[in-house]
């Protein structure tokens, strides 16, 4: 049984998670904090964007949102009771990870720091609906969330319009056309539990790219239903690719999502952060 004092939170709005965590590390200045975001991917990533500045925030989480991709690649149990054992057994024990985080860079913005991933285009559109969506808590009321995803992506399969895309790796020019998105993962999973990255290690100081591109939208869909396995990566229309930096241009203006919220549009810069981000009751392979 560990013995432990803490405070509760709740948030009031969307944002509010990440005052909350920046409020914290100010309060606190050097004095050693460990915040828990109990809620989805969401929470977590304003949780990691507000702690982002201050180096006495160690981070937990305990999975209580539709997708829970980050909970899903790293270890930590989907079930909340096992979640903060594990938790609390690595706080007594001072058993800390340190992960990457990918830091994005937008003109007129402040940064934006990402955990699992980032995309622009076609994932970003999803991830919009899939947070707007009416439906969304009907989903999660009978323990469907991840499914939200799916119903927004076959509702706006037909509708979108690609867009050609020059990407910049590490100084390196690529050019697609074409695209229906890029996907910039830092681990394995997204958009509830989809495999978009398969071999990505989120202590290994690189993020990997996945580019989807000149694709009919049968196609994709065929696509899509391999992502749950990682198979997507054999089709010649998907690239991959690894790096440390990477630059996003398109043709037009198209959306931009971090751990799926909406944060901007193109044209955006991305860096590694190599471990950056404290992470308590993670489960080591």
């Amino acid at each position: 049984m560990y013995k432990v004092s803490y405070k509760v939170f709740f948030t009031e709005y969307p944002g509010h998670a990440a005052i909350l965590a920046d409020s914290i590390g100010r309060f606190l200045k050097s004095d050693e904090a460990f915040v828990t975001a109990v809620g989805g991917d969401g929470t977590f990533h304003e949780v990691a964007n507000g702690s982002a500045e201050h180096r006495n925030i160690t981070l937990g989480f305990i999975p209580a949102g539709s997708g829970n991709d980050f909970s899903r690649g790293l270890g930590i149990p989907k079930h909340a009771k096992r979640a903060i054992s594990q938790l609390l057994k690595s706080m007594d024990q001072k058993t800390v990870e340190f992960i990457d985080s990918g830091r994005i860079s937008q003109q007129g913005r402040d940064h934006t720091y990402f955990i699992n991933s980032m995309g622009a285009g076609f994932d970003a559109d999803v991830a919009k609906g899939s947070n707007e969506s009416e439906i969304k808590s009907l989903f999660n009321r009978f323990l469907l969330g991840r499914l939200i995803y799916v119903y927004i992506l076959l509702k706006l399969l037909f509708t979108y319009k690609r867009n050609d895309m020059e990407i910049w790796v590490d100084g390196k020019k690529y050019k697609f056309e074409k695209v229906w998105f890029v996907a910039i993962s830092n681990q394995i999973y997204y958009g509830g539990g989809m495999k978009i990255a398969p071999d990505a290690v989120s202590t290994d100081g690189l993020l990997d790219i996945t580019v989807v591109y000149s694709l009919s939208r049968l196609k994709l869909l065929f696509v899509f239903i391999t992502v749950f396995w990682g198979g997507h990566a054999a089709f010649l229309e998907v690239w991959t690719c690894r790096g440390m930096k990477v630059s996003i241009r398109s043709d037009r203006k198209v959306r931009v999502h971090a751990d799926g919220e909406v944060i901007g549009e193109t044209p955006v810069m991305i860096q590694v952060c190599r471990g950056a981000v404290p992470v308590a009751g993670i489960l080591k392979n």
